[in-house]
């Protein structure tokens, strides 16, 4: 099975502005199967950030290459990211922050809906059953974000992301906000979608905590100072770590 993300090489130095260049990402390479999920952990300054910027085109890598769905989108603008973000969508970490305050989550959710010629009768159609198939009522779509709370923001927010039926969803600690009751409940959410969706729906998952990804994620890419130092299962990982700092990360948690 060919994957639906492959990164290679992938490298980004910003500009020290006359003093030293900061590598923040170092010639990563990784691969995300179809229907996986892959998790990438690490610290703060670990370079995950950099990456998930670099993988959705906020940020132009220094060097290397990202192909998703066998297509080269490395340099993708313009015209071209609108059939990135057909297969690639994302899950922020704050969801009331990537909603837009003034409009109904209903607006929100159908936004990319209207933008791919559906009419607002079968978009409104659509938002309810997405918001239901994420574990909300009908009447949330007529909310603002600020009359929700913060699991429920989260839940439209997913429901926001699968829209347009991504083959790609990127969860950039999209937990890590949450209480752990609440947490718990969007990492089934996921779950259940995963199943639901089977090979249709992959994702990477970006997370500081190893415990949530050794209950969701499939394989993990540990980073450091950002250099891949470490991967495999998360038992594997947790049991038999192999780099000194997946060592201390996980004695730091466990």
């Amino acid at each position: 099975m060919d994957p639906i993300l492959k990164v290679d090489n992938l490298t980004k130095v910003f500009s020290g502005n006359g003093k030293d260049d900061f590598v923040a990402v170092d010639h990563a390479s990784f691969e995300l199967m179809r229907g996986e999920c892959l998790g990438i952990i690490g610290e703060s300054g670990s370079g995950k950030t950099t990456i998930v910027n670099m993988i959705s085109r906020l940020l132009d890598p220094t060097e290397g290459t990202i192909i998703l769905d066998n297509e080269d989108i490395t340099k993708a603008s313009g015209r071209e990211l609108r059939k990135v973000y057909k297969k690639m969508q994302m899950v922020f970490q704050t969801p009331q922050e990537s909603f837009d305050p003034r409009c109904r989550l209903g607006d929100g959710i159908g936004e990319s809906l209207r933008n791919n010629d559906f009419s607002k009768r079968d978009a409104r159609k659509r938002v309810i059953e997405l918001l239901s198939e994420c574990g909300l009522s009908e009447e949330f779509a007529d909310r603002y974000p600020h009359q929700v709370s913060g699991g429920q923001c989260q839940r439209a927010a997913i429901a926001r992301a699968l829209a347009i039926k991504p083959s790609l969803l990127i969860c950039d600690e999209a937990t890590s906000a949450l209480d752990v009751t609440i947490q718990k409940e969007i990492l089934e959410l996921l779950n259940k979608l995963r199943m639901e969706h089977g090979e249709e729906l992959s994702i990477l998952f970006i997370c500081h905590d190893i415990a949530l990804v050794q209950q969701f994620c499939d394989r993990v890419l540990v980073f450091y100072k950002g250099r891949l130092v470490e991967q495999g299962t998360p038992d594997e990982i947790i049991r038999n770590p192999k780099d000194a700092y997946t060592r201390r990360l996980i004695d730091s948690v466990l």
